[in-house]
């Protein structure tokens, strides 16, 4: 009954939410007034994209029946990931981690290679690892590295990742291991749920929406996504990653050196002017164009690069010939001309000037150009010594590892898994400072992923998954059309801009059924939970995610290093209202208050004619303040005094 609702309510929105982008295109937008009128029906076509891929995905919410119970002789590794949280907080999940009734194995993976962290471990009966020696001064891929580094020492069939700040409930092994019996199942997510969250959650962190009906739809499609932490993980499939990555950047290491090479020869073929030389670069251009599609088609690369040098050491035989009988001719002239110019002064031993002149003018050998060829061809770093390890299972593309990794594993073939029951329970950000910093992490990890990684021009992914991971990186795109919905009604109210062709009932008629199915459809998928408050941070939040999208893209087109926080796990010390970090909101508060009083205003004194436009801006601008005042709830929050109990779910 509820999926039913639910598909009626999503079948409304997008209806209505077509008729009226189609009409706001067709016949509403305001052409004289261009620069505003266009960016507007733009955001408003985005956000209706976001209304269909938001629709997409809970159309198949899936409830899953409790697994199967886990095999007996399942090995498993429970992993805690650290960098510098308190020693007490890392072993207080430790302890509860030894705790979970499944026999396994806890590990405290101290990425700060503390001391007092192994000491402490070691008191407490737990495993401990930090980095090997191989990463030193190579690439340390925050956790992703940490953990790379920990799956090639460590042995276990299943691995359960917990955050420094997860406390895991004792049967979180049980309920969740039995989901593997099926050979293909290669992730078990839990939801991640914080007990340091007061029931007004100002600061957004228990993300009911996502932890809930969003996961449940993407299982529905096969793509619950991996969160790093909570969550349990099978080997295999990740030594397969790992496995198919290495071959992966082999072929891409040997397809730059192909590259080059190419560029190489093309060179010197314009500037020799010896037959056999130019024959012999053609013939290793073609086995350089031969090898690439062979590359490409997915011949191993061993193969490849052989039959190259073949190629090529035959090429420069033929060119060393050539060489040899142009030096014996060059030394026959030089003994020539030598031997008159000894004839005319005997005392003279310089080479003739006529012999030198001839040299110069001649062409260089092409044997380097081809030798050039052959050591680009042989220096392929098939061990990939620029990293720690050959192999990184967990994705590094991205300063977040769990998108990719997932991305990739069903790209593979392997299926994941949404457990909906809370079975850990952390500690969220307590303070606004804490929260953007971690924000604006996961929005620039999912960008880099989206620019690097485009889920929707990866192979082996079915086109629902390309559309659940792509919908979670659309989002992030949210911050431009905030800026045009904030600019658009002050614009009307103080200079009476139309963007729209006219405000009057022919909008109301084709906006408000629109906007009330999206809500009424947020309402019945949430089922009482609240999700105001994740709508509230879309909006408000779109300093951060303009910032996230613009940093992101700088780092992967012009290698502008994003560096990696470890969110805090404890509260920052804070000195009064940080306007800093709220300055853009401010700013826009201020502004949309003042225009929502001139505009009344101009209203009052006549020189805006219609009542109905003020009063839709006036109402718009209502709702942004709304959505806005809660980044200023969150500027003053200060972290509840006790702990919250979980709900059941």
């Amino acid at each position: 009954m509820h999926r039913a609702l639910v598909r009626l309510l999503v079948t409304g929105t997008l209806l209505f939410g077509t008729i009226y982008v189609g009409w706001r295109w067709g016949f509403s937008v305001n052409w004289a007034a261009w620069w505003i009128a266009v960016p507007l029906v733009v955001a408003e076509t985005y956000s209706l994209i976001d209304a269909y891929l938001f629709g997409l995905t809970v159309w198949r919410i899936k409830e899953r029946p409790a697994p199967e119970p886990p095999a007996p002789d399942a090995t498993v590794d429970v992993f805690i990931t650290t960098y510098n949280e308190p020693v007490e907080m890392v072993m207080a999940t430790a302890r509860e981690a030894l705790a979970i009734r499944h026999p396994h194995t806890t590990w405290v993976l101290d990425d700060g290679d503390r001391p007092e962290m192994r000491d402490a471990a070691a008191a407490g009966g737990v495993q401990y690892l930090t980095r090997t020696e191989n990463w030193r001064d190579r690439p340390r891929h925050a956790k992703a590295g940490n953990l790379n580094n920990a799956l090639l020492l460590t042995e276990g069939e299943f691995m359960l990742i917990l955050d420094a700040d997860q406390i895991p409930d004792p049967r979180i092994l049980d309920h969740t291991l039995g989901y593997f019996r099926d050979d293909r199942v290669a992730l078990v997510q839990t939801p991640q749920w914080f007990s340091n969250v007061t029931p007004s959650d100002p600061l957004g962190s228990q993300a009911p929406l996502f932890y809930g009906p969003l996961q449940q739809g993407k299982d529905g499609w096969n793509a619950a996504f991996f969160c790093g932490s909570n969550a349990v993980l099978r080997r295999d499939a990740l030594m397969q990653l790992g496995i198919v990555g290495y071959v992966r950047d082999v072929r891409h290491a040997v397809d730059r050196a192909l590259r080059t090479s190419s560029r190489v020869l093309t060179k010197a073929a314009r500037t020799t002017s010896s037959d056999a030389g130019g024959e012999a670069l053609e013939k290793v251009r073609e086995a350089v164009s031969h090898a690439r599609n062979q590359v490409s088609l997915g011949v191993p690369v061993s193969e490849v690069t052989w039959a190259l040098r073949g190629a090529v050491d035959a090429a420069s035989r033929t060119v060393v010939d050539e060489d040899l009988r142009s030096i014996r001719a060059d030394l026959a002239v030089i003994n020539a001309l030598t031997q008159a110019g000894i004839e005319s002064d005997p005392g003279s031993v310089l080479v003739h000037d006529e012999a030198l002149d001839a040299l110069a003018e001649r062409d260089l050998s092409p044997l380097a150009s081809l030798t050039a060829v052959a050591g680009l061809v042989r220096a392929v770093d098939v061990g990939l010594d620029d990293e720690a390890q050959p192999m990184m299972p967990l994705a590094t593309v991205s300063v977040t590892e769990d998108m990719a990794t997932c991305m990739r594993l069903h790209g593979l073939g392997w299926s994941s898994v949404y457990h909906h029951e809370i079975l850990a329970h952390g500690l969220a950000p307590e303070d606004l400072g804490t929260m953007l910093q971690q924000r604006l992490r996961w929005a620039q990890g999912t960008m880099q992923v989206m620019m690097r990684e485009n889920p929707l021009v990866q192979r082996g992914l079915t086109v629902p998954q390309r559309l659940m991971y792509f919908s979670t990186m659309w989002s992030y795109l949210s911050g431009f059309a905030t800026v045009v919905y904030l600019v658009a009604p002050v614009l009307y109210l103080c200079f009476g801009v139309l963007p729209v062709e006219a405000y009057g009932l022919e909008f109301i008629a084709h906006f408000v059924p629109y906007i009330v199915m999206n809500q009424l459809l947020f309402l019945v998928v949430g089922r009482g939970v609240k999700t105001w408050r994740g709508q509230q941070y879309s909006l408000a939040l779109f300093p951060l995610w303009i910032r996230a999208c613009t940093t992101a893209a700088s780092n992967v087109v012009l290698g502008t290093p994003l560096g990696f926080v470890v969110t805090p796990k404890t509260r920052q010390a804070t000195a009064g209202f940080p306007v800093r970090l709220v300055l853009p909101q401010l700013i826009a508060s201020v502004v949309l208050v003042s225009a929502a009083i001139v505009g009344v205003v101009r209203l009052l004194l006549g020189a805006d004619n219609t009542g109905i436009g003020t009063l839709v801006n006036v109402l718009w601008v209502g709702y942004d303040l709304v959505a806005l005042s809660v980044i200023f709830q969150a500027a003053l929050f200060r972290g509840p005094d006790s702990e919250v109990e979980p709900p059941a779910v």
